[in-house]
């Protein structure tokens, strides 16, 4: 099971960011996106080289989830918006993989190396994309959405993050 932290190097300060600190800056609109990319990190950035965290402003973050929960928290950890080393990158996406899967693809890449994360199978539901997608929804539905991120969050996070995504090193 996960620490629900994250740590990074920020210069000569280690920097340790909670899931909790993470769904805070989103908001809470997005829990479910915070989870998957607190666990997108906490499987990828171990990867990238040291040992040691990753310094923080290393990290070039690209994505096919134009998620504003995932996007949050690689900005609150890894500063990647504001220094402009995030992108969305729909070439990420495979289709091949289904629709509970095909965006939730994140590449982290630090130097000459990159790695690749997909979600694994059993994490996002056919009901959750299926709202998601609904314009105009009701209050009804607009709160069975609301049920489904912190129940996808709650799923993401309690189980280790080589069981939620897979992992391809390059470099």
């Amino acid at each position: 099971m996960s620490s629900r932290v994250i740590a990074v190097n920020d210069d000569t300060h280690r920097l340790r960011v909670s899931y909790e600190e993470m769904v805070r800056y989103n908001g809470a609109h997005s829990p479910g996106g915070v989870a998957l990319a607190f666990k997108a990190m906490e499987r990828a950035l171990p990867l990238l080289g040291d040992p040691q965290p990753v310094e923080r402003r290393e990290v070039h973050v690209r994505t096919s989830f134009p998620g504003p929960g995932a996007r949050d928290a690689f900005e609150v950890t890894l500063r990647a918006l504001r220094d402009e080393r995030y992108l969305l990158d729909p070439s990420l996406a495979r289709p091949q993989d289904g629709p509970r899967r095909a965006r939730f693809a994140f590449a982290f890449l630090r130097g000459r190396t990159t790695v690749t994360v997909r979600l694994r199978e059993g994490y996002v539901t056919d009901e959750f994309l299926e709202l998601l997608a609904t314009p105009d929804r009701t209050s009804d539905q607009e709160r069975r959405l609301a049920e489904l991120k912190e129940s996808l969050a709650e799923h993401v996070m309690a189980h280790d993050a080589s069981d939620v995504f897979d992992a391809h090193v390059e470099g």
